[in-house]
């Protein structure tokens, strides 16, 4: 739906005003390389995709806030003066929680606004749909109301919306790559200090591939908290080698080398080898990036499933046999899962001539190998949050 289907919905909705519309926009991400390093202390490499979320605002004359979804059926108008009536578990406590955050920090909404949001980012993909309504909801208002618009305060303060607010748990690394990608580049970011550095990522003739299994993720909670567990009794028996580690990821792999007979558990030996090898890999990838060098950058794809897959064992019979099946395609540099694992996505770089085919190939052998019918999502690398001008 373009921009200007988008101001005919709004103004069907909320009516003509004498107020000007202005139109944001922010990206959904995806996770390049990286997986199950934000916790321990390792890189990650994310990107902001071309799809994303829109919103449409506009001033109104009361104190009150309407919320209104393309997406959801669901709308309200609230009071600023009783906070919002508070939470309501609606899709409407994403960008509420945004607002409840922004008054924290001394953002207060001086007048009312009409929002309307039109999201293409597929629900349940993992592609951080929230975290794009939650950024562009802080960039939107801080805009609206004249305020400096630093992306790094809106990625921390609309993390802590959904954690605080929403109720959810998530890390920083989603909202900051909605709230500070680039086009054409990746952003390799250290979670636990948000230092990060904008690596260019053309691809050139090559698209991003995003499938979503569409398997149910039902382990992905128990297992997580349980990964997380191993690896802090590998950081603990390693702090007795080296009293000054504060994380497994602050290892290179020929240090790790010469430490991991201490561990004596060999699962939790795997899952360390995995958060030393990933780091070092994603430092590898983004060298090869800045080389332009896309076939060595695949082999790093391939290389970080087959290290979730066996070391940390993240993937299950899903997510390997999706990769699987990129793998073997012709035109496929590389293919990994992305995210949590257990479901969910798998990303591939896949060139243009040979997308078509590939999905084709892809979804018949994987559907005969599970049962179960994959979606496509095939894409470039877009632009971090910002004001759409032409409309």
């Amino acid at each position: 739906m373009n921009t200007q289907q988008l101001i005919k919905i709004f103004l069907e909705k909320y009516g003509e005003g004498r107020h000007p519309l202005r139109v944001f926009n922010a990206p959904g991400r995806v996770n390049l390389i990286g997986e199950h390093l934000d916790y321990n202390g390792g890189y990650v490499l994310p990107a902001a995709l071309e799809f994303g979320t829109t919103l449409i605002i506009r001033d109104r004359d009361d104190q009150h806030i309407s919320l209104a979804s393309t997406n959801i059926p669901y709308e309200v108008t609230l009071s600023m003066k009783d906070a919002f009536g508070g939470k309501s578990g609606q899709w409407t406590d994403y960008p509420v929680g945004v607002i409840l955050e922004l008054d924290k920090l001394g953002y207060k909404l001086t007048k009312g606004y009409d929002l309307l949001y039109h999201g293409d980012i597929p629900n349940g993909a993992g592609l951080s749909s929230s975290a794009s309504i939650e950024v562009v909801t802080a960039y939107a208002l801080m805009s609206m109301e004249g305020h400096k618009t630093d992306t790094v305060e809106i990625a921390k303060l609309s993390q802590k919306a959904e954690n605080l607010f929403v109720g959810v748990n998530s890390g920083i690394m989603d909202q900051f790559a909605v709230a500070n990608g680039r086009k054409d580049h990746a952003i390799l970011l250290m979670c636990d200090t948000l230092d990060y550095e904008l690596v260019p990522f053309e691809t050139g003739s090559y698209k991003i591939v995003i499938a979503n299994t569409n398997k149910r993720r039902g382990l992905v909670d128990s297992k997580y908290n349980e990964r997380r567990g191993e690896c802090d009794q590998a950081l603990e028996i390693l702090q007795k080698e080296v009293p000054s580690l504060q994380y497994l990821a602050q290892l290179n792999p020929d240090q790790f080398v010469t430490l991991q007979d201490s561990i004596l558990d060999e699962t939790v030996r795997r899952r360390a080898k995995h958060v030393v090898e990933e780091n070092q890999r994603v430092l590898d990838s983004v060298e090869s990036l800045k080389n332009n060098d896309l076939e060595a950058f695949g082999q790093y794809m391939n290389q970080s499933h087959d290290s979730l897959r066996y070391l940390y064992e993240v993937t299950g019979d899903e997510l390997d046999a999706m990769v699987e099946e990129f793998q073997r395609q012709e035109g496929t540099l590389g293919a990994r899962m992305t995210g949590a694992g257990f479901g969910g996505c798998t990303v591939a770089l896949v060139h243009e001539n040979h997308v078509e085919k590939v999905i084709e190939e892809v979804t018949h052998h994987y559907e005969v190998r599970t049962g179960l019918k994959p979606e496509f999502y095939v894409c470039g690398v877009g632009q971090g949050v910002h004001e759409v001008k032409e409309a």
